[in-house]
């Protein structure tokens, strides 16, 4: 039988993100702006460094993390 685990996925395979998705990330991102920015700040007094991923970074990671569950149930 032919192994087929690691086959690339082309983006005719890969789901386009609509306009519904793009409302929801949206949402989102505006929503996690606050939260990143305190979890920014508490990494920043704790590192004592700058060098760390910003507020609107963090927003956007979390964002495009839960988005994509949200579409998936």
């Amino acid at each position: 039988m032919t192994d087929i685990t690691n086959t690339p996925v082309s983006r005719e395979n890969r789901q386009k993100r609509g306009l519904e998705f793009k409302i929801y990330f949206a949402l989102i991102f505006i929503l996690a702006i606050p939260v990143g920015t305190e979890r920014w700040i508490a990494n920043v007094v704790r590192k004592r460094s700058l060098n760390t991923r910003g507020p609107l970074a963090r927003a956007w990671a979390d964002a495009d993390r839960v988005t994509p569950l949200i579409f998936s149930a």
